[in-house]
């Protein structure tokens, strides 16, 4: 492409009249006008699914910036200044979707030639061609990241969340303790690292969000759709822990922690302390004898009858009145992810220096702390004595594939939307390894930190381990707190603590809405990129008001009924697709080929395994196992109607059907006159539908589906 232009005044316009292109070269690369025996190399190639070109001057510093939101690219007049008079030669470097250069002469093969004089030159172009870059990596004006550490830091924090602390000690001391790290390991190696890298190398390549990155199978472009509102959903229930966590650090700034006795105005007759045998409850100054078995302790007390007020209602069709201070201990929450996320991950890059390592200092400390305590040697050797017996049970294998899935956080979205703000040269292939490890240690370390406490509890209360372990809220709302209540310091442990749960959470919602708000802005440019801000705003508002059913008084059972419907069988059912459609629809070679476009070499046969035969069999292994041991759910003693239990699957399925809305939808809009070209259209990415045009169709051909 040229420009004659050398007697316009600076930043003027030009118009497709002004603009040659030469593309007649027998192997699809464009030539210098009068020297067709000297093709100017073009490296990869153009891309009509995204819209943008992106490429490099010779030089290595000219940037040709092209928004697709304004049609416009403005060629930074360094190219001249290197070079002028002579035209600027960019040649083309690879854009994400797009075939590669040696498929042909199409128009996916594309070399641009500008003539810059010392000014600034304005090419109007449509949308359909966007950027070309530096070979920084940085495309049509997206953001990248402050540093790397800002990226593995954001990675690391979604993926160690509350779970980590809750969840994984219990599910390894009640499977058989060190035996529980062998089928860990397995699901670790054979379905957690091959998504997590899909996902990261998926988002590095293309530089999109959750929804405008399946264009590469527009059969399955709902499927974004979908990722983009399960993130949004948990958000809904993910932020109340967060909350409550609030609520428990302010309420622990006093000289005594008020979920240590039972003379408090919310304990009822049935509350029982640790300087009476269990057995035994006081009521005022008096102490009666009642059967342990009933009694509650002032933590649980604390927490279900002064933080959640859940007495004041009669189950899921009670929810009735807000609980005014947890209602501003969302908004605080609100407030730290608004000014977290609004400047994009320039700002969130920051944030987590604090959030991310914050937990790993408390947690080290809260170790040391523990093993101090009497009885927590006991804790540590129930929590890793191997029982391999228990290996020949199918849950221990279930509740080992079902922790690595949600462990590494595919699914969300998170792991597109970061690894999209990359430059395109990242190794995400060592960023997998070592988040993936940092993961699987934190939880194996948190799991010493909690049973060391468990430990001291059981010697402290003559309880067995089995009555005080625990997972879940009730870990760290009752069980934990309990504990710190009789230890030296206790306000100052209970303070970290909860400090720590705060950070801890804060990393993962900022992955989640992170993902919202980039395939917003992927999908809608035009309105979203320059105001950034007010969505933001808007996505933030709209998970506060939705969160607000969470915070009534009996808030409780719609938190419990979120937490199992909404990321549950829907989650797994869209990584199973994630992980069919890359390896089957999109093709093994096409995913190989980018990756070794972005790192220099390509993914070993192991990986290749993983990805087309191994992960596959893994999520579909889980989402069957999943809808199979499917419970009725209940809350304690409270079971859940009917209707509730509809409602659960009804915000389950509210993001599964919309894939094959979006395909039924699709194929009516696709191109072709018989079924079987509506079809070749579907499943080839954008960038290729002029190869289906002219009838080459590389997904009806077997080696397409054979190939590894």
């Amino acid at each position: 492409m040229s420009a004659n232009n050398s007697s316009r005044p600076k930043g003027q316009t030009l118009d497709r009249s002004d603009v040659t292109t030469d593309k007649d070269t027998a192997d699809g690369r464009l030539v210098e006008p009068g020297a067709s025996d000297r093709p100017v190399p073009a490296r990869h190639a153009y891309n009509n699914s995204h819209g943008s070109l992106r490429g490099a001057a010779a030089d290595g510093k000219g940037l040709v910036n092209l928004g697709a939101e304004d049609d416009a690219c403005i060629i930074n007049d360094q190219l001249e200044s290197r070079r002028a008079p002579e035209a600027a030669s960019l040649s083309t470097e690879h854009h994400p979707g797009s075939s590669p250069a040696s498929d042909g002469p199409t128009t996916t093969a594309m070399e641009m030639k500008v003539k810059a004089r010392q000014h600034d030159i304005v090419l109007e172009l449509p949308d359909h061609e966007l950027a070309v870059v530096d070979d920084g990596g940085r495309a049509d004006g997206r953001e990248n990241w402050g540093g790397k550490i800002d990226f593995l830091l954001s990675i690391i924090g979604f993926a160690v969340d509350l779970a980590n602390v809750w969840r994984f000690p219990y599910l390894a001391y009640r499977n058989g303790g060190g035996a529980f790290l062998i089928p860990y390991a397995i699901f670790l190696i054979f379905g957690g690292l091959p998504m997590l890298y899909m996902e990261l190398a998926l988002g590095q390549y293309f530089r999109q969000g959750a929804i405008s990155v399946w264009s590469i199978c527009p059969l399955f472009q709902g499927l974004g759709w979908a990722v983009v509102l399960i993130a949004w959903y948990v958000a809904f229930y993910y932020n109340v822990i967060i909350a409550w966590s609030i609520y428990y650090l302010v309420a622990s700034f006093t000289s005594v922690l008020p979920w240590s006795d039972c003379s408090n105005e919310w304990n009822t007759p049935l509350c029982y302390d640790g300087s009476f045998n269990e057995s035994w409850v006081r009521i005022g100054d008096e102490a009666f004898f009642v059967n342990s078995s009933t009694g509650n302790s002032p933590a649980k007390e604390y927490y279900e009858r002064k933080v959640l007020e859940m007495h004041l209602s009669d189950g899921l069709h009670d929810l009735v009145g807000l609980k005014w201070e947890l209602v501003l201990c969302l908004l605080a929450v609100m407030v730290i992810l608004f000014f977290s996320l609004w400047k994009g991950v320039k700002s969130s890059g920051k944030a987590v220096w604090v959030t991310a390592t914050l937990p790993y200092i408390v947690l080290i400390i809260l170790l040391i702390h523990g093993c101090t305590l009497p009885g927590s040697g006991k804790g540590i050797l129930y929590y890793l004595t191997p029982d391999f017996t228990r290996l020949l049970a199918a849950q221990v294998w279930i509740d080992a594939a079902v922790q690595i899935f949600y462990s590494i956080g595919a699914g969300f979205g998170v792991h597109l939307a970061y690894a999209s703000y990359n430059k395109f040269h990242n190794n995400i292939y060592k960023d997998v390894l070592f988040t993936s490890a940092v993961n699987s240690v934190t939880s194996f370390f948190a799991g010493f930190a909690v049973f060391a406490v468990l430990g001291y509890m059981s010697e402290t209360t003559g309880k067995d381990i089995e009555d005080v372990a625990t997972e879940g809220p009730g870990l760290v709302f009752v069980v934990y707190p309990e504990a710190i209540a009789t230890m030296g310091g206790s306000v100052f442990w209970s303070i970290i603590f909860y400090i720590m749960l705060i950070t801890l959470g804060l990393d993962s919602s900022f992955g989640g809405l992170e993902a919202v708000i980039s395939g917003l802005t992927d999908r809608f440019p035009r309105y979203f990129r320059k105001r950034r801000e007010l969505l933001t705003l808007a996505v933030v508002a709209s998970v506060f008001f939705c969160a607000l059913l969470n915070v009534t008084y009996g808030g409780i059972y719609m938190f419990v009924l979120q937490e199992r419907f909404v990321a549950g069988a829907s989650l797994l059912f869209v990584v199973m697709l994630e992980a069919i459609i890359i390896s089957w629809f999109y093709g093994i070679d096409n995913f190989i080929d980018n990756i070794q476009e972005m790192l220099g070499f390509k993914p070993g046969i192991w990986w290749r395994l993983c990805w087309k035969i191994f992960a596959p069999i893994f999520l579909v292994f889980i989402f069957i196992i999943s809808l199979a041991l499917s419970e009725p759910l209940t809350y304690d003693d409270y079971v859940y109607p009917p209707w509730g239990q509809a409602l659960g699957w009804l915000l389950a399925i509210s993001s599964m059907i919309i894939v094959p809305i979006f395909a039924v939808v699709n194929a009516f809009r696709s191109e072709g006159d018989s079924f079987k070209m509506k079809l070749a259209f579907l499943i080839t990415p954008k960038a290729e539908h002029d190869d289906v045009r002219k009838g080459k169709v590389k997904r009806f051909q077997r080696k397409h589906w054979l190939s590894l």
